[in-house]
């Protein structure tokens, strides 16, 4: 293949626009990803994910921002889990099971009741390659906006995730941390959305931080194997389905996927495949 083939996805507006979009949304899942992997919250993200489709539709309806409504609806489902679970003879996973399923299911039968341009296909699989300018921009403020809030209460959510008796013995105020990050969960999916939809940013949310876990032991270094490998993914995603021609979102998680699997099977710490002989390499440092 020549050079100029190979560059031919950079000579267009709209893959490069795609490129840094799903680097943006990749990097803002990936950080976040790596509280919710440390916290046991991926159901969390799979089920607010799903919850939003409602409150979608609402939103179209009453004619707001579709953000808002998104927003306002994945909130509501993270409340409405906490709720029951609080109150009822019921493991977490069961109730946010059956509360996004319901969700989901209630946005589908709105959805199929209203006349309306919007396409469904983009809503489930994002629409990274068609991202208007204003979506765009409200992605890179939001995102902006969540990476501060983790980089002032970053340890404090730290903390709250990986302890959170601990966190409330010291005095840390863990109602707020909880609601902080539902709050910046929900935000992170809803700007995800139009990049790569309501089924695939659960991905995201769950497999930078999962391998980061796999290759790093410190933070710092989880968080940087995270984000690198985010950010790799999502550039190299959008690149390969311009000369695969398929879904951009979904050869992005392909990408993260297959960074999970070796990470799973080559880490030279965890990996299945390791050299046993570093077994005691490693314990003997």
């Amino acid at each position: 293949m020549s050079v100029e083939r190979l560059l031919e996805p950079f000579t267009f507006p709209f893959m490069v626009d795609a490129m840094v979009a799903a680097c943006v949304v990749g990097i803002a899942c990936a950080v976040l990803s790596c509280y919710l992997v440390l916290k046991g919250w991926s159901l969390m993200g799979d089920a607010v994910s799903h919850a939003v489709l409602p409150g979608i539709v609402l939103a179209y309806l009453a004619g707001v921002p579709l953000a808002i409504g998104a927003f306002v609806s994945g909130l509501g489902c993270a409340l409405l889990t906490g709720f029951i679970r609080a109150n009822a003879r019921l493991k977490e996973d069961t109730v946010m099971g059956v509360v996004f399923t319901g969700l989901f299911a209630i946005g589908l039968v709105m959805f199929s009741k209203i006349r309306t341009d919007l396409h469904l296909d983009h809503i489930l699989f994002g629409n990274v390659l068609g991202i208007e300018r204003r979506d765009f921009l409200e992605l890179i403020v939001v995102s902006g906006v969540m990476l501060c809030v983790v980089t002032v209460q970053g340890r404090d959510l730290l903390l709250f995730c990986f302890d959170a008796g601990h966190a409330k013995s010291i005095g840390l105020r863990t109602g707020w941390l909880n609601y902080l990050l539902l709050s910046l969960l929900a935000a992170t999916i809803v700007v995800s959305l139009k990049a790569v939809g309501i089924i695939l940013v659960i991905a995201m949310l769950i497999t930078p931080g999962a391998t980061g876990l796999l290759l790093a032991d410190r933070w710092r270094g989880v968080m940087a194997v995270a984000v690198a490998g985010a950010a790799f993914s999502s550039f190299l995603g959008v690149y390969v389905s311009f000369f695969a021609n398929v879904s951009p979102a979904a050869s992005i998680v392909l990408v993260q996927s297959g960074l999970f699997l070796c990470a799973l099977l080559f880490s030279s710490k965890h990996g299945l495949l390791r050299p046993r002989g570093l077994d005691s390499v490693v314990s003997a440092k």
